[in-house]
């Protein structure tokens, strides 16, 4: 092999780590929804800013206590065009560039994940007693 063909490999090699490195390894952020009292009870909320993945990736949530995630959209990239939360029966489109809220009731304790609707952006809910 010549030189530039030994580049080219070397290139191609460190692209795909680095998209592997990304999409499944990266570690985000993680935050607990904060219970924001309303008539009739409270409300839990919390912001996920959309941008290449989801930030916070982890959410904690309190089991039982009706649950409000604002999906803060900020990029055109098609895969994040949707939030997909399967055990909630939860698929809703993320216009670019707005808040989308999404409203759930988590009924019972465990780990929910939540991804694009192309499976590669991922998050999880963690939903605690």
């Amino acid at each position: 092999m010549t030189p530039l063909e030994w580049l080219a490999v070397l290139g191609g090699t460190a692209a795909i780590a680095w998209v592997n490195w990304y999409f499944f390894l990266a570690r985000r952020g993680t935050a607990s929804a904060v219970v924001a009292e309303t008539p009739g009870g409270g409300t839990q909320e919390v912001t996920i800013t959309v941008q290449g993945g989801y930030d916070p990736a982890e959410v904690h949530l309190k089991m039982g206590v009706p649950a409000r995630l604002v999906f803060d959209r900020q990029e055109t990239s098609g895969c994040s065009e949707e939030v997909v939360i399967p055990e909630f029966g939860i698929r809703k489109f993320l216009p670019a560039f707005q808040k989308t809220t999404v409203e759930l009731r988590p009924e019972k304790t465990g780990s929910f994940d939540f991804t694009c609707g192309m499976s590669m952006l991922r998050g999880k809910l963690v939903v605690e007693s």
